[in-house]
């Protein structure tokens, strides 16, 4: 199995190359502009010093910006689970999108099958679990909303790309807003921290905990994201850490 790709190398990557067996996740980014021109320019540029392995176009075509081996400087301060720096572990896939607050949109159906054909090529080639096929806003939950509740988890998981729960949707839509009470709040958080969110400090829990939800909700409940645990969220987390 092989991917067309044209090359328009970013210099934005650490010169040392990584071992193969270090290549554990992908990353899933959308890229916020409202230009695709100017997105690709950004990420070739060195002052900006951001970049991809991989950009998806609007027409689905796909452009290599950094080489596999090479660390590519997508993700920033990043965790999932015991890996810090996300970046040195992962391959980078930025799609065309302007992203929220500049009119944010559903990705194209050539995008999404480019996506399907090159994570499966990365799954294979370099045995990546599902568990750790992610978004940005999973492993930077405080900063980052890429690629946001319009990204097609659902849709992958069923082609075998990611992860996504198995519980019935209509019988999880009648339990939605259903409140719950601390100690519930407390299992959701638990479940977070299983999956492999970011752990909330004490110290931040009043500042970040809302972000931390909209996060899960993003990936996880696409159709209501108001950063509030109800007896949905639960019920998904808890789905989650049997995968």
């Amino acid at each position: 199995m092989s991917i067309n790709t044209t090359q328009n190398y970013s210099p934005n990557f650490d010169q040392k190359k990584r071992k193969i067996k270090q290549i554990k996740f992908i990353i899933f980014h959308y890229t916020g502009m409202k230009n695709e021109e100017d997105a690709i320019k950004r990420l070739t540029d060195s002052k900006s010093k951001v970049s991809s392995h991989y950009f998806i176009k609007n027409n689905g075509s796909v452009i290599t910006l950094v080489p596999e081996l090479y660390v590519s400087w997508h993700a920033g301060i990043s965790s999932w689970k015991n890996y810090k720096s996300i970046n040195k572990y992962s391959i980078g896939i930025e799609i065309s999108n302007p992203g929220h607050g500049k009119k944010y949109k559903k990705f194209s159906k050539k995008q999404i099958r480019s996506i399907l054909k090159l994570s499966k090529y990365l799954i294979k080639k370099y045995k990546i679990k599902n568990k750790f096929i992610l978004g940005h806003s999973d492993v930077a939950p405080y900063r980052k909303k890429d690629p946001g509740e319009k990204f097609p988890w659902r849709y992958l998981s069923k082609n075998r790309v990611g992860l996504w729960h198995d519980l019935n949707e209509k019988k999880l839509f009648k339990i939605r807003e259903t409140k719950v009470d601390k100690n519930d709040e407390n299992k959701f958080l638990k479940n977070l921290y299983k999956i492999g969110y970011l752990r909330l400090l004490p110290k931040d829990m009043h500042k970040n905990k809302k972000l931390l939800i909209k996060a899960f909700q993003r990936r996880f409940r696409q159709e209501l994201i108001n950063g509030i645990i109800d007896k949905e969220c639960l019920l998904i987390s808890e789905n989650l850490t049997k995968s």
